[in-house]
This record gives C-alpha cells, structure tokens and sequence, in this order.
C-alpha cells in the first residue's frame, strides 16, 4: 500500500482546503511531520484512516460526523476528505463526506445531509478515472479485502499511535492477549474452544438425561416388582448407574416369576371348588325349577275348570256360523242387485231432471205422445231421433254463416287499405311540394365543401417550410449556448496543454540537472563508465533527495500528451458546432423564433378550419344521393296508390251483393236463435240428454228384474240352511276378523288344556313336588363365595404375569438403552477431554494455557523475533525481545515478553526499561508487529508507515541509531512518517510537512529537501 495524495476540506482543525503530495515526501524514503502541539498532526492520521474505513482509531472514533468538522469552516463548505493511493496494483480515489449541517437554501435554519462516500479506480489505458461505488457498504469492504486488515489492524500497523506499544510492554498477559487478538483475528479459536466447551455441556447433557431416563425406569421396575427390587442410591451422570440398574432388574424378575408360579397353583384349587359348588347348585336350582312347574300347572287347571261355560257357547256360536255359511252367496247376490237397482233409479231420476230444464212446455204438448217425464225408455229413444234429423239440416246453413263471416272481414281489409293508401297520397303530396328546395339546399352545401377542400390543399403546401424553419430557429438558439460553453472548454484545454508542457520542460531540466547521480547509479565496480569509460569510480554523484528520474519525466510528458489531446477534442467540438450553428442560421434567417412560432401556429389553424369544413363534401354527397332516391320512391308510390283506388270500387260492389244474400237465408235458419250455430248447440244438447234418459230408462227396467229374481233366490237357499227367515241367516253370519277371534278362543282353550294334562303327567315333576322345598339361597351363596375366591386367585395370578411381562419389557428397554448410552459415553469422555485441554484446565494441560493464547504466543514468538532484529540495531546489539511462557502469579502462561540484556546476560521484565529504552524497544516491536501482521494479511505490502513521537526521549546517538534503523526501510521501497516536533530530527531529516495553527485554522506546509 502506497500514498499518493490526501486532499482535506474543514476537517478537524483545518478550516479551508489543504493537501498532502505524499508522492514528493516519500521521494527521500524519511519525512518529518511536525508543529506545535494541538497543531493538527494527529489530525492528519486521523484523515487517512477516515477515509479508508470511515472513522477514526481509538477513543476520536466516538461521536463522529458533526466532530470531525472543523470549527473554522465557512457554513457553506463541506467536510470531505479525498485519498488517492496505490494497492494490490490498483490506483484507487477514496472520498468521504460525513453528516453535516448545513444552510437551507429557502428560509433560514439548517438542514441535515447524509453522509456520502464514493470510491474510483484510475483506468492506465483511457487514462481516466472510473466510479466503482458509493455505497458505504461496499467501499469499506472493498478496502478492508484489498489491505487485509481491519482498522484496529490498520492503525497498530501503519499509524503505529502515541504510547501503545509501550504500554503492551509494560501490559499484563491479558491486556498482551486483547491487543494481539484483535491485530491476528484469533477469535476463531477462542470460538473452538466455545464450541468445544458446548459440545461437552451438550454431550454431558444427553448422558444424563440417559442416565435419569434409566433411573425412571428402574423406579417404574421397582412399583412393578415392590419391595423385591431396591433402587440404586446413584445421581445421573456418576459411574456404575447402568451396572446397577441391570443388576437389580434381572433380580426383580427372578424373584416375580416365583410369585407367578405360586399364584397360578393357587388358581387351580379354586377353580376346582369352584366347580363343585356350580354342580350343587345346578342341582337344587332344577328342583326348584320342577316344583314351580307343578304349582303353575295346578293353577291353570283350576282356572280352565271356571271357563268351561263360557268355552261350551263359543263352540254353539261357531255350529251356527258355519251353516249360515251356506246362505252367504244369496245373500251377496241379493245385496248387490239391490245395489245396482238404487243406482240405475239414481241416475234415471239425474237424467229426467235434466231433460225436463232442457225443453219448454210448448214443444212438449205439441207431440202427439204427451209429456216427455212420463215416457219410457222407447219414446224417448224416438225423440232422440226426430231431433238428430232436424240438426242434420242445418249443415248447409253452418257453411253459409262462415261465408258470411269471411265476406265481413274481406270489406274490412278494403277499407283499411283505402285508408292507409289516403294517407301516402297526402303525406307524397306535402313531401314533393318543397323538393325543389331541399335540392337547391344540398347542393349549395356540395359547392361551399368543395371550396373549402382546394383551400386546405394550398395551405398544407405551405405547412412544411414553416415547420422546417421553425425547426431550424430553435437549433440555432440552442447551438449558440452550445458554442459559448464549446469555447470555454477550449480555452481551459489550451491552458491545461500549456500547464503540463510547462510542467514536463520543468521535470525534464531537474532531471538534466541529476542526470550526474542517474548514471552513477548504474557504475559497478571494475566495470568502465558508460561516458569516460574508466573502470575507478572514486567519487560518484550520489542523487538528491528531490531527484527526478525517467519514469518521473515519461510520466510528465505522458500527462503533457494527454491534455494536448483533449485540447484538439475540444477544438474539433467547437468547430462542429459553430458549421452547424452557421447551417441553423442560414435557414432559419434572421426571424425571432417567437415569430416564426406564431405563423407557424396561425398557418396550422388556417389549415385546420379548412380541413373541418372540407370533411362535410363526402356527407354533402350522400345526403343529396339519398333525397333523389326517396324522391323517386315517393313519386312511384304516390302513383301506385291511385291505381289501387281506383280497382277497390268494383270489388266492393260485389261483396255487397254476396252479404245481402246470405243474410236472408241465415235468418230463416237460426230461427229465434241468435245463429246458425247457436241453434246447432241446442239442437245437439237436446240429442244428449234424451240418449241419456233413454239409457238411464232401460237400465232401472233391468235392475229392478234381476232384484226380483234375487229375493227369490235367497228365501230358497235360507230355508234349506234350517232358517226360517233370510234375516234370521244373515244375523248368524261372522265376519272375518269375528270368526278369527272365536276360533283363536276355542284354539287357545284345547291348547291350555293339553299343556295342562302334559305337566301333571310327567313323572318327574310329579316326584319332585313330593320333595321338600328347595333351599335356593343357601346355594346361590355358597357358589358365589367359591367364585369370589376364584376371581382373587385369577387376579393375583393376572397381577403376577403382568409385573412380569412389565419388567421383561422395562429389561429389555434398559438393555436397549445401556447399549445406545455406550457411544455417547465414550464420545463425552473424548470431548470432555478436548474442551478441558483447550480451556487449559486439564493435567496435560501442564502450562493451563488456553488454544486461543498459544495461538497467540506463537505470534508473540514471531514478533519478538522480528523486533529484535531492529531492536539490537538500535540498542547496539544489547537488548534482544524474547517470549516467555512462564505463568505469572495465579494466572495463565504463555504470553510473557522479557528482555534480556547482553551486558549483564540476564533476562529482565520489559517494564524495567527506561524511558528511551521503552520507547526503540515499543519502536522494534511495532516495526516487527507491522511485518508479520503483513505477512498474516496475505502478504499486502505496506509502503507508507506513520511513527507517532517518543523521540524526545533519546540521546543524540540512540536516536541516530534509530534514525539508521528506519532509514533502512527505504531498502524495501518504504516511506516512513515521524510524527514528532523534536527540534533535531527537522534538521536531520529533509523532506517535511508542517502543520501551522492559526486563528482562521492550521494549514500544511510542505517541503520537499
């Protein structure tokens, strides 16, 4: 990493804008920054950290943004800190720019605006820079991956700041071990050895909670088994916890399986008494059984006896039941022949009624037969008749009515179609009086369109020049801003051309001017010169310390080139505007534009109006087309309806002539009816109801013979049955469900009877009846003890053979769980081991150190080696920096730093040094820290280190001897920056920057020899 330039605006005590050619001061390799105390020199350091991560190092990092501006700055200005600087190969531009308040533009007050960062990367090939990012974000991790470091990394290293490596060594080893770990990033191991320590509290977890899991279940096999399993006195976790449980399960079970078995045996005597007293009490409960039997059956002998008259007038009533039976179909046949002959009377009687509303009296006396109501079934017939053949005349008078009826509507449609031919006679009459005029109007219409039409056409041809020329005035307005602002960037092309010329002449003469110390540079011994050609080189010029060389001036002339470059661009712009300005003008004229805008606006008004007017031609046409069109069809309709007129005259006479005939006949034939056809229906009415009395008439005659004939039947069928009326073998009759029932009485009664005679006929029921009464208590109790002490007997043996299945099974499950715990307790012990070595608390842990410090005091061994490199340079080979791993009172070992002494050969503590001591040993060791904190970060090299003060604190020849130290750095192409404002070291060392403080804010001074 390599400095090139810092440029600061109001940033701490600087009020205005300063910069630092970081490029001129490390030309010497050594610079000196100095001024008075409060001056700024911090500040500096400050600025460069700030703009590679955003914030400053140590306690300054609190309350950034508003802090870092500096009280000097003008309102108006912006805090902003820009770095230009070279790394991993690539030439980078970091601005910053943090919160500030700053004036509202509008009112009065102040306004917040957000932080900003931006971040470029020069291109060598454009030569041009090129925006990477500006997000925050994304810059600082950009920074951090390219210098591979963090910025607690970064200030140790290259600011290296005031008193903190003599306080690391004077520190304790714990106060060593946070510096150290937050310079190497060894949190990764104190993260194993937290990982390591959980892994253990997990592993330690899972094995008690296996070993409580067995504990539980030993407790369950001990309810199981009860007092014949005792509980191991163990905690989870302590050694020997599954042995036990094993042990006592596998005696739990022996000893339930002897309780099952005695159990069992006990079973089987009470289930045999048990069977004993099933078998006498079978006994006595059939005995009782039969002794109930004989009683019931005694008792229902009895209560036949009682029933016995009753039983004998059923059987009587079932006799005469069944020879009634024999008069049951006469007596059916009579029933529904009078059924039918009430029927046929009903309806003769209905159709009678009828027939007398239907005729008046008048045509009833004119028959010759008499009255109608007193005829019989063949006169009616006969009337029947006589009125069928007076309907059947009336068919021809039916066919005439209809055409009379059609003659009425025909008239009617002449009448209608003389009307609607009327009224288009009138209305083509109106409509043709002011056709002359409506076509006069039209075809003005046609005319004015038309002219309106050749109207637009002349305008549109003069729409396109003034667009163009409008057009062309507008390029010319703009095209003179352009050539003002072409030319001015001409002009500061040309003054930047004559800027790096002057600029590359002046590096060319210096470098003229050490041209001397350049080939001297390039003498080796015993070789010739390249100008004298002799092979002794006594007194070579040595090159100064501002000394120019090739790259510097190819470098200028490369930048000379370049604004050469862009000063052609910017003349070839300025001529391309100005041709294209000259063609806008030559075409657009002298007109103003707002001129030119409004003709063009009017011209397009015109042009519209026109367009509008001239669009009504085509609808001018059509509307003409379709009035000549309805004037022919209103003239042809107007003729067509005269010629219709004047053929409905004849036609009208005759349907006159056919009406008037027809109506004479019709009155004749209707009669008094109001038609033809309403006579029809009375006459056809008539017909029905005397068919229908007719009918009716016949139908009573039969009934009421076949009624006759009946009555005789049944008097016969009685009298042979042995009744002496019909009545009398009617009221014998049962019904279905009667006759069901008696039967079922007379069937019940032989039944009960039967049972009866069966039971008191058995012989053992007999024997048992002469027994005593059976004691059914007594044997029911004695069964139920029995089986009581069977149940116990079969409980206790369930209850053996399920705390045995219980305990094989919880066996088993402990067995199962012993066998899973063994891996997990082999791989506790393995971890536990692990996170007791890292943690330092194990025996082989012989030095209790923890992996993060021995991590950490492998680093110390490389920083103390590569201090003390530097640190016997300075010291004149006395001191050398060594890493002790000796503990330190109670606490841990491993990051001890002696010094040892090689006058005395004695090892010391590093708090023992001096003042000037302490301050080239911390000076070793931070240039020691700085090289293996590079070489940890991937090897980045740091080419601009920052050493802050502690030189006041050496003698005239130690502090040359550091002054040589540090000097030797540029043998890796290293600048280095001594912060410092000790007197001498301004005379010693050349290059320079000086930070003056005033009343308005410090400024930079720089000097380059």
């Amino acid at each position: 990493m390599r400095l090139h330039r810092l440029d600061l605006t109001a940033f701490g005590p600087f009020g205005g804008s300063q910069s630092v050619d970081f490029d001129a001061l490390s030309l010497a390799g050594l610079f000196l920054l100095h001024g008075p105390t409060g001056a700024g020199k911090t500040s500096v350091l400050d600025a460069v950290c700030y703009a590679l991560y955003g914030s400053v190092p140590g306690a300054r990092q609190s309350g950034q943004g508003m802090s870092l501006r500096s009280d000097h700055a003008e309102p108006g200005t912006r805090t902003e800190v820009v770095l230009e600087l070279t790394v991993a190969g690539r030439r980078l531009e970091v601005t910053r720019q943090p919160p500030w308040e700053r004036p509202k533009k509008r009112g009065s007050g102040t306004t917040l605006d957000k932080a900003q960062s931006r971040l470029r990367e020069y291109d060598a090939r454009s030569g041009t820079w090129k925006d990477l990012s500006r997000s925050h974000q994304e810059i600082g991790e950009e920074i951090t991956q390219l210098l591979g470091m963090s910025r607690e990394q970064f200030c140790q290293v290259v600011l290296l700041p005031q008193g903190d490596f003599a306080r690391f060594l004077r520190a304790d080893a714990e106060a060593r071990g946070k510096l150290l770990g937050r310079l190497f990033d060894t949190h990764r191991f104190a993260e194993v050895e937290k990982r390591l320590a959980e892994r253990r509290r997990a592993a330690e977890a899972q094995v008690r909670d296996g070993d409580a899991a067995l504990l539980a279940d030993a407790h369950r096999m001990q309810q199981a088994a009860g007092d014949a399993m005792p509980l191991p006195d163990l905690a989870p976790g302590e050694p020997g916890v599954a042995e036990a449980v094993l042990g006592a399960a596998a005696v739990a079970r022996s000893t339930v399986r002897e309780q099952l078995t005695i159990a069992h045996c006990r079973l089987l005597a009470a289930e045999s008494a048990q069977a004993a007293a099933d078998r006498t009490l079978d006994d006595v409960r059939e005995v009782a059984r039969l002794q109930r039997r004989f009683a019931e059956a005694r008792e229902r002998a009895r209560l036949l006896e009682e029933r016995a008259d009753a039983h004998r007038a059923a059987q009587a009533r079932m006799e005469r039941a069944r020879k009634a039976e024999a008069v049951a179909p006469a007596l059916e046949l009579r029933d529904a022949a009078d059924a039918e002959h009430e029927q046929a009377a009903t309806a003769q009687a209905r159709a009678r009624a009828l027939l007398r509303g239907a005729f008046d009296e008048g045509w009833e006396e004119s028959r010759p037969d008499g009255a109608l109501h007193d005829a019989g079934a063949a006169g009616l017939a006969a009337a029947a008749r006589r009125v069928a053949e007076e309907l059947g005349g009336l068919e021809s008078a039916r066919r005439g009515e209809r055409r009379l009826a059609e003659l009425l509507a025909e008239r009617a449609q002449l009448d209608r179609q003389e009307r609607a031919d009327e009224d288009i006679r009138l209305d083509g009459e109106t409509w043709l009086a002011g056709w002359e005029e409506t076509r006069a109007g039209l075809q003005a219409r046609i005319e004015s369109a038309q002219e309106a039409a050749n109207r637009a056409d002349q305008l549109a041809v003069q729409r396109d020049p003034a667009r163009q020329r409008l057009a062309a005035a507008r390029m010319r307005d703009e095209l003179a801003g352009d050539t003002d602002t072409a030319a001015r960037r001409a002009t500061e092309a040309q003054e930047q051309a004559l800027t790096a010329k002057a600029h590359w002449l002046e590096v060319k003469e210096q470098r003229l001017n050490g041209i001397a110390a350049e080939l001297a540079a390039q003498l080796q011994p015993g070789e010739p010169c390249a100008v004298c050609g002799a092979v002794d080189h006594p007194a070579p010029a040595r090159k100064d310390v501002g000394h120019v060389d090739r790259e510097a001036e190819e470098r200028a002339l490369a930048a000379y080139q370049q604004a050469e470059e862009r000063q052609a661009d910017a003349e070839r712009r300025l001529g391309v505007v100005r041709e294209a300005l000259a063609a806008a003008t030559a075409e657009a004229g002298d007109m103003p534009t707002s001129r030119l805008a409004e003709a063009a606006d009017e011209l397009e008004q015109l042009y519209a109006r026109a367009r509008r007017d001239a669009s009504a031609l085509h609808s001018a046409h059509e509307e003409l087309r379709r009035a000549e069109a309805e004037h022919e069809q209103r003239t042809a309709a107007h003729r067509q309806a005269e010629v219709r007129a004047a053929a409905r005259v004849g036609h009208r006479e005759r349907l006159d002539r056919e009406k008037d005939a027809l109506e004479a006949e019709l009155a004749q034939a209707r009669g008094t009816a109001d038609s033809v056809a309403a006579r029809a229906a009375q006459l056809e009415r008539q017909v029905a109801l005397l068919t229908e009395a007719a009918d009716t008439a016949r139908a009573a005659e039969d009934t009421a013979q076949r009624l006759k004939d009946a009555d005789a039947r049944l008097a016969d069928a009685a009298f042979r049955a042995g009744f002496d009326t019909p009545q009398a073998a009617s009221a014998a009759l049962l019904d279905d469900t009667a006759h069901r029932d008696l039967q079922r009485q007379l069937d019940a009664w032989q039944s009960e009877e039967a049972a009866v005679r069966a039971v008191l006929a058995e012989a053992d029921t007999a024997a048992a009846a002469q027994q005593p009464p059976a004691d059914l208590d007594a044997a029911e109790r004695a069964a139920s003890a029995t089986g009581r002490r069977t149940r116990d007997a079969a409980s206790a043996r369930d209850a053996a053979a399920r705390r045995c299945t219980e305990l094989d099974g919880l066996s088993a499950r402990a067995a199962s769980a012993v066998r899973q715990l063994g891996p997990l307790r082999t791989e506790y012990d393995r971890v536990a081991r692990l996170a007791a070595l890292t943690a330092g608390t194990s025996a082989d842990n012989e030095r209790k150190m923890r992996l993060e410090s021995y991590v950490l005091a492998a680093r110390l061994e490389q920083v103390a080696a590569a201090a003390t490199v530097r640190l016997q340079r300075m010291s004149s080979g006395r001191y050398t920096l060594v890493h002790s791993d000796d503990r330190s009172g109670r606490g841990r070992s491993g990051l001890g730093l002696h010094v040892v002494d090689a006058w005395t050969g004695r090892e010391r503590d590093t708090s023992t040094l001096s003042g000037g001591e302490t301050f080239f040993a911390s000076l070793a060791l931070a240039l020691g820290l700085a090289d293996v904190v590079t070489d940890e970060a991937g090897g980045v090299r740091l080419d601009t280190l920052f050493i802050d003060e502690g030189f006041g604190s050496l003698d005239d020849q130690t502090l040359d001897e550091v002054l040589d130290v540090l000097d030797s750095l540029r043998e890796r192409d290293r600048s280095v920056g001594i912060v410092s404002h000790v007197a001498d070291l301004r005379r010693r060392i050349h290059a320079q920057l000086e930070v003056v403080k005033g009343r308005s804010g410090s400024v930079l001074r720089q000097r380059g020899h």
